[in-house]
């Protein structure tokens, strides 16, 4: 149950016990009643604005509302307080047993605690990582793969039916470029010396082992022969070749694509043609002259026409182009060909994670979407900042091995999945983010990896120590779940109940913003009330978790921390983190 969803139901169905007696008019919206949790814990554990949004339809004093409401909210059998507060706020006090049943739910339910069904099974499509086929993947790309494939672990939790989805941009002019490295490092396998590698070429070893295993297959069939007649090939095999290490990659993330999309196919079946036929018969394609750009003189522009998708008919500044001069395909072209295959597929629902960099992009593309399903598709695009390292306070900037930069498998190699994924998800994804070496290393409060998985650690070592000291006592979900919760009094052990009971509204609320972050500061502030209640039965010793004379409380806090386990490793999971069981 979230508690919030079921108090608000209640709200509404008191709401129209006085519309039945003629305090309020009937038939009103409640579309904007809301029940939260009030900003301070002292004011009560749920409150709703109900009197304040329903006072402009019914006509009434938000206060004449709020009091008749207040009094038949009381007589709810969970309800032991409710409380007008400011302009017609009413704050409710729930009881303990209420609290205590969501701990039931918790056991019952599992690790699968949050799941929801919310959004009902709809289909959507997110596309992440899709970086360029010509390299290992590097830090520039790890925000952005693990954003994408937190978000698609998010959405089907609340329900969505998924698909995860890698574009491969394999049909540009840098895909030349690398089949013309490799043609270099094929050379060089065959014992050629070919110097410094030419600026405007990849230059990391990467390429060393492909150009080898080119020429292993190939032996000297290429070397002498013309570029028109090699290049084909080479891009191909490297491609492929690429595409498999950035397959490695993104399983040293334990990140697994269902759909990987090549550009290039969208060339060689007609799929451009097709998506641009679709928008010309709809008379969204024209020839025309565009204004000169913003900050350009007269003299410096040339006026010429072109074949314009007309964008600005859906929200973009202006018109764009989809045909270069020379009669080929823009980039937009092919972009909007590879969202109609989409579309073709049944989305209707898509999130689009690119880089900072590609903002401008933005407005063209949800055009494109708007107009090729007639405006019943949406594209979310999101935006991940750069990643910046630092070690020793300093800035890490270059790799050996790739050339330019730090690739995501020595960043993983180093620190581990867990604690990539993690820190990846510290900020929200527009935000920048510093990815500090010595601190993630601390094991501290201040090392939030740290302080959650070592929450989960913990409560599977009480576990343990119960095995040995309590051997008999029944310990596992199905006896748990059976316990008496009764003796759960203290405030600490039931502000934990209640928030591990506000943990579905968490993911839902996640989920509607897109932004997984949140789990990150859920878990953390969920661990952080774990350990202060190991504090203080530290320092009070009849509020351990283990009172070897007193097997019911025992097994009642047994239960109190087996559901936090169970939540904690409900947001991992999102996260793709590992809920550890020893540190």
């Amino acid at each position: 149950m979230n508690p919030y969803a079921y108090i608000r139901e209640q709200v509404i169905a008191m709401v129209g016990t006085l519309a039945d007696d003629g305090v309020l008019p009937k038939g009103l919206d409640f579309s904007n009643l809301s029940v939260e949790a009030p900003r301070d814990p002292s004011h009560g554990d749920v409150a709703t604005n109900a009197a304040l949004v329903l006072t402009k339809q019914a006509r009434m004093k938000p206060h004449d509302i709020a009091v008749p409401l207040a009094e038949r909210l009381a007589g709810l059998e969970q309800v032991v307080a409710a409380e007008i507060a400011g302009p017609g706020f009413i704050n409710l006090r729930l009881s303990n047993d209420f609290w205590r049943d969501r701990l039931g739910e918790v056991l019952a339910a599992g690790s699968a605690y949050g799941d929801s069904t919310m959004a009902g099974g709809e289909k959507i499509n997110i596309e992440y990582v899709s970086a360029n086929p010509t390299g290992p993947l590097h830090i520039g790309h790890v925000r952005g793969a693990v954003y994408g494939d937190a978000l698609a672990n998010l959405l089907a939790k609340v329900g969505h039916d998924v698909c995860k989805e890698y574009y491969i941009n394999d049909a540009g002019a840098q895909v030349d470029v690398l089949a013309r490295s490799l043609h270099l490092r094929y050379r060089e396998a065959l014992g050629e010396t070919i110097g410094e590698i030419p600026e405007g070429m990849y230059p990391g070893d990467y390429l060393v082992p492909v150009g080898q295993a080119m020429a292993a297959r190939d032996g000297d069939k290429w070397r002498s022969l013309a570029e028109a007649d090699w290049l084909e090939e080479f891009r191909r095999f490297a491609v492929a070749a690429m595409m498999d290490l950035v397959r490695g990659d993104l399983a040293r993330l334990g990140i697994e694509h269902q759909v990987f999309f090549s550009e290039d196919s969208l060339h060689k079946d007609g799929g451009i043609d097709r998506a641009l036929a679709t928008l010309q018969e709809k008379g969204l394609i024209y020839t025309g002259v565009l204004e000169p750009p913003k900050g350009k003189t007269p003299d410096d522009w040339e006026p010429r026409p072109q074949t314009l998708f007309k964008a600005s008919q859906f929200g973009d500044d202006v018109d764009r182009p989809i045909r270069k001069s020379d009669g080929s395909w823009t980039y937009f072209a092919a972009d909007i060909a590879y969202h109609h295959n989409k579309v073709e597929r049944g989305y209707r629902q898509m999130v689009d994670v690119w880089g900072a960099d590609h903002g401008g992009y933005i407005k063209r593309m949800k055009a494109a979407v708007r107009a090729l399903s007639d405006d019943q598709g949406q594209l979310d695009v999101r935006l991940c900042q750069m990643v910046r390292l630092l070690r020793g306070g300093k800035v890490v900037r270059m790799s050996k091995r790739a050339g330019n930069f730090v690739t995501l498998r020595e960043l993983v190699d180093e620190v581990g999945r867990d604690v990539v994924r993690f820190m990846m998800l510290t900020r929200k994804n527009d935000a920048p983010l510093d990815f500090d070496f010595d601190a993630t290393m601390e094991q501290s409060k201040d090392n939030p990896v740290f302080y959650v998985q070592y929450a989960h650690a913990r409560i599977h070592s009480v576990f343990r120590r119960v095995a040995e000291e309590l051997p008999d006592l029944p310990r596992n979900v199905e006896n748990l779940i059976m316990a008496d919760l009764s003796g759960l009094t203290d405030s600490a052990e039931l502000d934990l109940i209640k928030q591990m009971a506000s943990w579905p509204r968490a993911v839902e609320i996640a989920a509607q913003a897109r932004e997984p972050h949140r789990i990150s500061f859920y878990l953390n502030e969920l661990a952080s009330n774990f350990h202060a209640l190991w504090n203080k039965g530290n320092a009070d010793p009849q509020l351990r978790f283990i009172i070897t004379e007193d097997s019911d409380i025992t097994q009642a806090r047994l239960a109190l921390i087996q559901g936090v386990a169970f939540v904690l490793a409900s947001g991992l999971a999102v996260m793709g983190v590992e809920p550890v069981e020893v540190m």
